[in-house]
């Protein structure tokens, strides 16, 4: 079963590198303000259609989900903001907490949740910047299709788009769709 969505915008190269840059400002700003760790949630949407209903819904799980984490530790949130943009939604966390167990944590979330593998949590702090997974000893992500290293099939675009776009609105489905 699959949901029938109205029809959605695409959104061009330009627009998606402007986005990037302003999320990138952002986070400097969030960085400069709050003392701690930012938490920076994006979504794992390739192709040209950056918001739709299912994207929608699969970000508000993900929210959910890092309000639980963040409560669940006692983590003390400083500051908290979700953005719907047409070039995909985003949503910050200032956090009184060290990146590197924070970015321990959500990389667990990730792993954990059936939606995890469409979220992308990035922690970043002031004095470390991006805290990747090799920091921590975690093997990169797998793409969603095989079993090689996500980054390497993206570069080499290794599946054709709409096999890709499939598989991400059939876990959505069927996260959110009884069978």
């Amino acid at each position: 079963m699959s949901m029938t969505l109205p029809e959605q915008a695409t959104v061009g190269l330009e627009q998606l590198l402007a986005a990037k840059e302003r999320r990138a400002a952002r986070q400097n700003r969030w960085l400069n303000s709050y003392q701690g760790a930012l938490v920076s949630l994006t979504l794992v949407t390739p192709g040209e259609v950056k918001d739709s209903p299912r994207y929608r819904l699969s970000m508000q799980e993900a929210i959910a989900s890092c309000h639980q984490l963040l409560q669940q530790r006692h983590w003390p949130v400083l500051a908290h903001e979700v953005f719907w943009l047409a070039t995909g939604p985003e949503a910050f966390w200032a956090v009184a907490h060290g990146a590197a167990e924070l970015k321990a944590a959500t990389v667990a979330l990730e792993q954990a949740h059936a939606l995890g593998r469409l979220w992308d949590i990035d922690v970043l702090s002031q004095q470390e910047g991006i805290i990747g997974r090799r920091s921590l000893d975690q093997a990169a992500r797998h793409c969603l299709l095989c079993e090689q290293p996500a980054h390497a099939c993206a570069r080499s675009r290794q599946h054709p788009l709409p096999q890709i776009i499939e598989k991400i609105e059939d876990l959505i489905d069927g996260y959110f769709i009884p069978r």
